[in-house]
């Protein structure tokens, strides 16, 4: 039987494949973290920590509360008489060129905001330093 890989997770980081996501990657994204929200990058919480980790392993994503439709079970739902009692098959995720290329569109744009607001943080510290 063969193993499924883990393909959650970054693929690219500024343009460059990320590969293992190691404690120094977290740290420097954790410190780039702590300067746009406005403290030195020597300051860094432990939810920059946190944040950057998610970020690079992909667990970033948010999870909306389920509204109380959505926690109904399917029998709750639906008053329906079924024709077949049927089965649950497994889930077999789509694995295809086309949503490779858009995440990894989508990474890209994520780091470009991401370089557009460590710069603007650093001149505008800058300009506020300069007499």
């Amino acid at each position: 039987m063969r193993e499924e890989v883990n393909k959650e997770g970054r693929f690219t980081q500024h343009g460059s494949g990320l590969g293992t996501v190691t404690e120094e990657m977290v740290r420097q994204r954790a410190a780039e973290l702590a300067l746009v929200n406005g403290r030195p990058p020597g300051q860094v919480l432990d939810s920059d920590l946190d944040e950057a980790r998610r970020e690079l392993t992909g667990q970033e994503t948010i999870v909306p509360t389920p509204t109380p439709a959505e926690e109904l079970t399917e029998e709750q739902r639906w008053q329906a008489v079924p024709d077949s009692a049927g089965g649950k098959v497994a889930v077999v995720p789509v694995q295809d060129e086309q949503t490779f290329a858009e995440q990894l569109v989508e990474e890209g744009a994520e780091d470009a905001e991401q370089d557009s607001m460590v710069q603007g943080t650093r001149l505008s510290q800058h300009r506020d330093r300069s007499p």
